[in-house]
Order: C-alpha cells, then structure tokens, then sequence
C-alpha cells in the first residue's frame, strides 16, 4: 500500500467519524438515510435510465480566462479541460454579483440579485423559499457538500444530508471548527494550518510550508472522492465540492508553484482609464494600485499553481467516479463564484464589474440520454450565470422547476431551445473598497455597459474587439447612439425599483448603496 492509499484510507475513517456526527447533528436530517459505507463495499448498479448523479464543482476567486480550455497557453488544468472537451465550454458565464456570498446566494435560489436580496458581501439569508439541496433532496437525491460553503450559520445546511466543511479559517458562529481544520489537527497536532503567513485578502505569493496532503485543497479533493467510492447508489448523488482556492492566499505546494517559475506570464492588462487607480498606499492587502509587473507575475504564477492543484484533485474526484461506473450517468457542472482581478486595470481581489472580477469559468458534461446537439467540445456564448444551476440541475433530474426563478436550464442550450433564452445578464455590486465603487451593469457577452452610482458615470467596453476592456467606449463622441441604448436597457432594468433608482426615464445617482433589497428573507 502506497503512501497516497494509507493517506486515503486514514483520510476516509476520520471523516466518516466526522460524517455520521455532522448527520446526527444536521438540522432536518431524514431518518435513516445511509451513512457512507467501508471501502471495498459492493453496491447494487444504478438502473438504466435513472436520474443522473448530478456534481458541481466549483472554484473560489477563480477568473474564465485561467482554464486551458479558454485559450490560455500556459495554465495547465488537464482534467478540467477533458470535462469541457467532453461536454460545452460557456465563454460568456458570469458571477452577477462578484463576491463570496452573493454568489453563492444566486447558486443557492436560482435568483437574480435583487431577487434574492443580496446585493453585496453579507449574510447569506438563513432559509430561502427555494434552495438547491432541498429541492434535489425532495426529489430523491442523496445531497452532500464539501468544502467551502460561506453560509451563517456556518454549520447551515439548506437541505443537505449534510456537510464537510472548510471556511479558510473564518469563524462566524461561537465555538465554531471547520472539518478541515478538525482533521488537520488530528494529523498534524501543534502545527499551524496558516504557517505560509499570508493573508485571505493579500496578493503577494508564497509557497505552501506544510506536507502537501495538509493542504485544504488535497483535503477537499480526496474527501469528495472517498464519499464517491462509499456512496450507497440506491438513490442517485447530489455533490457539491467546492474548493476555497485560488483564492488567496496564492500558496501552492512547491511542485505547483515550479510548474511556472520559467514560464512567460502575461502582465496584467491596463486601460487608458484606469490610470487614477495607479497611486495608492502599498498595502498587502490592498484593493488598488500599481505594484508593478514582477509582483503581479509572481502573484499570477502562485495563483496558477492553485488551479493546478485544484485541477490535479478534480482528475482525483472524476477517477472516483468512473471507478465506481458513475461518470457516464453523471452531470457533472464546474464553476467559481467570481473571479479576481489580478492586478489588471491596477484593480485586486473582485467586486467589480470587469472581466477579471465578473466573468468566471463554467462547464459541463451532461449525462447520456440527453439529445445534444453541440458537438463535445463546444463553445457556446449566450450569457449564462450562476442563478443558472438551480434550474439546470432540477432539469436534469427531471424534477418540477418553481415558478419565478431567474435562472435557466443550461441543458436548453444544449438542445437547442434558445426561444427563450436571456438577451443579456444584470450584474451589481454594494460599495466596496472605495466610495465609487458601486455599479450596476449588463452585457450580452459582446458588449459590457457599466453605470456607476455615486456619479452617474458610465463605461461602455466592446468584448469582441477588445476582450480586456482597455477602451472605454462612453468616453468616445463616436459612440453616442451605443450608449444611449445601453443606458436604455439599464433603466428598464431598475425601474422595478422605483424613483430611487429611476425617476421620469432617467438614471438616478444614490450616494448611499443599499446591502440587502427589500425581497431579502433575513440572516
């Protein structure tokens, strides 16, 4: 027995301990709901034609353009690229409000921003009328996550049978301990999960100090193939892995950050209009400012190396499922909640409307019996979101959508039922970091509006001709009309708001941003 199946096994009877304490605890837990069986177990095969097993995964601060399948050259994610060549590539998914929770609101409900009340980094709402793992659990389904969910409570479930947690360290709830950092200790007593020493906020790299297999993302990724290889397949799977890098801090084993230490990587881009935000204080954990190309290299190399790292873990959770004979019956959606900046434009972190920050990565390979009709390894552009999977997963499993969601099924487009599909998406974000920095936008994928609150400003970028938004069009005489009709749009689209945002047909400048609109249910 190697090293890695010791690490397994070990890894498999501590958190199975952990699994059976975390049902019996969970709120709303069905009587005699299967636990995970011992390794080795036989189990009967799923029936022909059954629901799928249905496995998101997803990323944090993970931007579209740092996944080979999108063009990039240099990034290695073979596993993830295998998943898109199997299946589409969505090249104009975006995250409507690019911050930790009010994506993963949008994830959770199905709901555009307003809608599900969250219009900036808050709280996650406590209940929501429609929730992903409840309505998969009505349905039939064995529903489980993995990883970092960023709810309040943090030990929420939302209709899962339960949870394995890792929250990067953040302690919300008295008393509270991850999962991870609970079997961190148990491997590791004394030693310090955090020892690289850099900051969740910082953009400064560094290399992991500790064992690799210490590494929360190690954790995440073999603890989701264990449940696979013990999932009892009398009821299909809902999976939700969802891994707490690349987000900072950009701190990959050695061997990752290696793969990149002689490779040529691009410097961030910088428009014409982004020069005010050059010249701000040098701090580590700083939202602005030119820090110069060598650090935003350095930065990018370390933030490539936890994608790879991620990617190395997502083959671990797809062998998982092809050793068991689920792959083939499996839906299998990869995603992040918003993207990060990257220094580009002399912007850091996320919350903004740019590429970086709002246009994230999404694929998905359907299950067989789907009449498709992209070839595999397709790119489709329609404007998709993350509001998007909720509708797409209870397609798949054939179960009944609820009425007044935002989102839509991605399996539409799949088969080509584009009649209804959205012409744009609306994105938006509360004030964050600075005064001017609270916006609402639409895009197509083809063109990107931008109206900024505080001042009535707009930007206008055109994402074919110049997919690094290095030319703001609303500056140009030339395209007066282009932005009149994007301002059009905007408006029809806030006046459901009322005078505070739309008053006798024209845009309303708010210096104060409002967090939470009046539909959301309450942390």
């Amino acid at each position: 027995m190697n090293r890695d199946e010791r690490i397994s096994r070990r890894h498999f009877v501590r958190t199975s301990a952990a699994l059976g304490a975390g049902m019996a605890l969970g709120a709303g837990t069905a009587p005699g709901v299967p636990l995970a069986r011992p390794l080795n177990a036989r189990h009967p095969a799923q029936a022909p034609g059954a629901r799928p097993h249905i496995v998101l995964i997803m990323t944090d601060q993970h931007r579209a353009d740092c996944v080979g399948c999108s063009g990039n050259e240099v990034i290695q994610t073979p596993h993830l690229d295998a998943i898109a060549a199997e299946g589409v590539r969505f090249a104009n998914a975006f995250s409507s409000t690019p911050s930790c929770t009010p994506a993963r609101a949008a994830l959770l409900t199905g709901l555009s921003p307003w809608n599900h009340g969250m219009l900036g980094y808050g709280r996650v709402a406590r209940k929501y009328r429609h929730e992903l793992p409840g309505l998969l659990r009505g349905a039939g389904y064995y529903t489980f996550g993995i990883g970092k969910m960023h709810w309040y409570p943090q030990r929420s479930l939302h209709g899962f049978h339960g949870t394995l947690i890792d929250e990067s360290g953040r302690v919300e709830t008295e008393g509270f301990v991850s999962d991870y950092r609970k079997w961190f200790q148990e491997q590791a007593p004394g030693l310090d999960p955090d020892a690289t020493g850099i900051g969740w906020n910082e953009h400064r790299a560094g290399t992991y100090l500790l064992a690799e297999d210490l590494h929360p993302t190690y954790w995440t990724g073999q603890t989701a193939a264990d449940l696979i290889d013990n999932h009892d397949r009398d009821k299909p799977l809902f999976l939700k892995v969802s891994f707490a890098r690349p987000h900072s801090p950009y701190d990959p084993p050695r061997r990752f950050r290696d793969l990149y230490g002689t490779e040529e990587i691009p410097a961030p881009s910088v428009g014409g209009w982004a020069k005010k935000y050059a010249s701000f204080p040098r701090t580590k954990s700083a939202a602005f400012g030119d820090y110069g190309a060598d650090h935003a290299r350095a930065s990018r190399r370390a933030y490539y190396g936890n994608v790879t790292f991620i990617d190395e873990q997502i083959g671990r959770i797809v062998g998982a499922l092809k050793r068991r004979g689920m792959y083939d019956d499996a839906l299998i959606l990869f995603t992040a909640d918003h993207g990060d900046m990257l220094g580009d434009h002399h912007h850091w972190r996320k919350t903004y409307a740019y590429q970086g920050s709002a246009n994230i990565p999404m694929a998905m390979k359907w299950p067989g019996g789907i009449d498709a009709v992209p070839p595999p390894g397709s790119t489709l552009h329609q404007p998709a979101e993350l509001r998007d999977c909720l509708p797409t997963f209870l397609d798949a499993a054939g179960a009944r959508t609820p009425r007044g969601l935002d989102g839509l099924s991605l399996l539409d487009l799949v088969r080509r039922r584009e009649a209804s599909w959205r012409e744009c998406i609306d994105m938006e974000h509360a004030t964050c970091y600075r005064e001017e920095n609270y916006w609402c936008a639409l895009t197509d994928g083809k063109r990107k509006y931008i109206y900024f609150f505080p001042k009535g400003e707009e930007r206008l970028f055109d994402l074919v001709n110049d997919p690094h938004e290095k030319h703001d069009l609303a500056a140009d005489r030339r395209r007066a009309e282009d932005v009149e009709q994007w301002r059009d749009k905007m408006i029809r689209h806030l006046s459901e708001r009322g005078d505070r945002f739309v008053k006798k047909g024209k845009l309303q400048t708010r210096k104060k941003s409002i967090l939470y609109s009046p539909h959301y249910p309450g942390d």
